[in-house]
């Protein structure tokens, strides 16, 4: 699929770029701080030589006065300084990883890893941390784990506030080895702990079947590397069937890679622009759909408050374009892209780098998608592991839309 771009490079020399320019700051000399003032940021210079006379300070202080001495390790030590770094900028979704957690973010994209099989999201406000999907037949859910389970504790560590990345490496591990999880469960005002062993785990990032009515039906947990291949097959093989119209249920999806719901929507739209992004000095990439495809049946996209980024370039230029009803609840609201630049030592920062923007131009950071159609799924089944295509309303109102609009052709 061709890629357009708006203003003159590349995804792939945008990272190379950044991670020189990185380098060059943390080593060359001068960095820039930021610091919050009344709202807004003001930005400040401080010399490489200025930190550097503090941390000795910090350092003569620690050793001369610190009791537990024997207990310093100093590459942890050196891994808070840059993480502390990063977290001070106060943008939640610019994070330093050290070794382990980039590994992990990387498992994250790749369609399997070994771990519990259980979605979590965090809140931007609070950094609550709540399971949203725990994958039927994995490990967290065969331990007892249901949505709405809010994260207090993992392998001993307090969650509170902690990045959700960090909190998804330690639930990650080596395939045979046990988690420690302690959870709250707001519905019955009642703490569990659970032991949980790890395995590998197969992303079941798409799933699909016909519905009555010649209705076909795709579910869409995660954008990952084998996703749009995924989702391309599962559509042409409903049409083989016969489907005369489709539900896509993105609903409780994070989001994930931007190239995949790319593909995804060249698959979908017809030709014109299905997203663009722009830098902090107003360049960026605009991505295409061309002619050869195009879904011209009846169509509606189940939302919700978690269906977040790429959910949102899907639902949104499906919205733009006007070639299918969106429906279910306002959606999490991320319109921000974030590159991730690694470092020789195996770290890495993933950090914000653009904006995007619908097709009509519209940026939904912290506004996200209103559907169309606004239904909320019955509080009932909220908490519930398994809901019946039979109980859920928002399903019920989707599939009924797309019977009306069968019928109007």
């Amino acid at each position: 699929m061709e890629q357009k771009k708006k203003k003159g490079y590349g995804a792939g020399i945008v990272t190379g770029i950044l991670a020189t320019v990185l380098v060059g700051l943390l080593l060359l000399g001068g960095f820039r701080v930021i610091t919050n003032t009344a709202g807004s940021y003001a930005s400040g210079k401080v010399t490489e030589k200025e930190v550097s006379k503090k941390l000795n300070k910090l350092n003569a202080l620690i050793d001369k006065y610190y009791l537990y001495e024997d207990e310093i390790d100093t590459d942890q030590l050196a891994e808070g300084i840059y993480s502390g770094y990063t977290s001070a900028l106060g943008d939640k979704y610019t994070v330093y990883y050290d070794e382990d957690e980039t590994k992990a973010l990387m498992e994250s994209t790749s369609g399997s890893y070994e771990g519990i099989g259980v979605v979590v999201s965090q809140n931007v406000q609070t950094k609550i941390i709540t399971v949203v999907r725990p994958f039927e037949g994995c490990p967290g859910a065969e331990a007892g784990m249901l949505p709405g389970d809010i994260l207090i504790e993992v392998a001993g560590n307090d969650v509170s506030g902690i990045d959700v990345s960090t909190v998804v490496s330690w639930i990650k591990g080596e395939g045979g080895t046990t988690v420690d999880i302690r959870v709250y469960r707001e519905s019955e005002d009642k703490y569990y702990d659970f032991t949980v062993e790890r395995r590998k785990i197969e992303v079941p990032t798409v799933a699909y079947e016909m519905l009555e009515d010649n209705i076909g039906y795709v579910q869409v947990t995660e954008f990952d590397e084998v996703t749009s291949d995924q989702y391309i097959a599962a559509v042409d093989d409903l049409k083989a069937q016969g489907m005369e119209g489709l539900i896509v249920d993105i609903r409780d999806n994070p989001g994930g890679l931007l190239s995949c719901v790319v593909d995804m929507l060249d698959y979908m739209l017809p030709e014109g622009t299905i997203v663009y992004t722009e830098d902090k000095n107003g360049e960026g990439d605009t991505y295409t759909s061309d002619a050869e495809h195009y879904f011209d049946l009846p169509l509606a996209v189940l939302v919700n408050g978690n269906s977040a980024s790429a959910s949102e370039i899907f639902s949104g230029a499906i919205q733009d374009y006007e070639t299918g009803t969106i429906i279910g609840t306002q959606t999490f609201g991320k319109g921000i892209v974030q590159s991730i630049l690694p470092f020789n030592d195996g770290s890495a920062i993933k950090i914000t780098v653009s904006r995007y923007f619908t097709p009509r131009g519209t940026c939904i950071h912290k506004e996200g998608i209103t559907p169309d159609v606004e239904v909320e799924l019955n509080e009932e089944l909220k908490t519930k592991l398994t809901i019946e295509k039979s109980e859920d309303n928002q399903l019920q109102k989707a599939i009924e839309n797309v019977k009306e609009q069968i019928a109007a052709e």
